[in-house]
């Protein structure tokens, strides 16, 4: 899961006066709605308003990737009644029946959802899952020390001249994807040639890289200690108003376009509340409270009709259709395919 800003992030926030937060155990009551989110992930006004108008008690818990939700989900230790996981891991969440099907008679604002993100192929039909937000990843720039033309390509972090000041994500699926795309293969390939191609070319560039980085790399770049990195839209409008000499590029080969979605694990006491907190979250004044508040972009028609046009024609929010056409989603990868991307990643990060 993608840290979603750099500004007040914590693993357990306190979102209001009236917002309880769970310490490791989820609260149980028919009154309850217990979340489970990323820290920093939904505008907190938009909490106590629920709460207001339905009269139901939020508990709302924090986590930092969805690999750790999956361990506390799966572990079966506390009981969530909404869950935020991304694209891949929903597909996981099904395959191991961790997941409700959605009762979308109770959620009529669906019909917002663009149909653009309907039918996924990490979960056909939207049955277990509901669109959050989305975005991409891409190269956030340095102007005065980078060519513009040199990053509309992936090549540019290959390129000798901008040796020792290119950032690299310290992410498996990220960085092997970013040299999948470059060589004109999918994301989620399967083929073992064409994961040992994607390895070997970032092993060429490890002398071109100045660190593997995640979040603790978005100083350097705000600060010019790196001319350019790897970041996730969101991240980069955040970062380019910190430093208007920075920029944000999605390489014409395409990139990672990935949704974090709405989920009720199996285990929730309280479905019911969690469709309406779902179905208030997609009515479209609400969610343009809370893209406004996050940065990232919306999956929510009625809420994109209102945003204004300078955010409407940003092309770091809203990318040009013909990137977007040429980007995949994330799928999850069988435990043996995994095993081959995980060994590849090993035999990068030993060099």
């Amino acid at each position: 899961m993608k840290l979603k800003k750099i500004i007040s992030i914590a693993l357990t926030v306190v979102m209001s006066s009236t917002l309880l937060v769970g310490c490791g155990q989820s609260k149980k009551s028919a009154e309850v709605l217990n979340i489970y989110n990323v820290g920093d992930y939904i505008d907190p006004d938009l909490i106590t308003k629920f709460q207001e108008e339905t009269g139901i008690t939020v508990v709302y818990e924090t986590y930092d990737t969805n690999e750790a939700m999956y361990q506390k989900l799966k572990s079966g230790s506390t009981k969530y009644d909404l869950i935020f996981p991304s694209d891949y891991m929903v597909e996981k969440l099904i395959d191991e029946d961790l997941v409700s099907t959605i009762d979308y008679s109770k959620i009529p604002n669906y019909k917002y959802i663009m149909k653009d993100f309907r039918n996924p192929d990490y979960d056909p039909g939207n049955k277990f899952s509901v669109p959050y937000l989305w975005g991409t990843f891409g190269i956030l720039y340095n102007k005065t020390m980078v060519d513009e033309k040199d990053v509309q390509s992936w090549d540019v972090l290959w390129n000798p001249k901008y040796k020792g000041e290119i950032q690299m994500l310290d992410s498996v699926r990220d960085t092997m994807g970013i040299s999948l795309i470059r060589l004109g293969h999918s994301i989620n390939t399967h083929k073992t040639s064409e994961i040992e191609a994607a390895k070997k070319e970032l092993i060429k560039q490890l002398p071109l890289v100045q660190a593997y980085v995640n979040d603790d790399g978005k100083d350097r770049l705000i600060v010019g200690d790196a001319a350019m990195g790897i970041v996730y839209n969101g991240d980069a409008l955040v970062l380019m108003d910190e430093n208007p000499d920075l920029a944000y590029s999605v390489p014409k080969e395409g990139t990672n376009r990935w949704v974090d979605a709405m989920c009720v694990p199996k285990i929730a006491e309280n479905k019911d509340y969690a469709e309406k907190f779902i179905n208030f979250i997609l009515d479209p004044e609400n969610a343009l409270k809370n893209v406004e508040y996050i940065e990232y972009s919306t999956p929510n028609q009625g809420a994109y009709d209102l945003l204004d046009n300078e955010t409407k024609n940003d092309p770091t929010a809203y990318p040009d259709e013909k990137i977007l056409d040429k980007s995949e989603v994330f799928l999850n990868l069988p435990p043996d395919v995994q095993k081959k991307y995980e060994d590849a990643w090993t035999e990068i990060k030993s060099q």
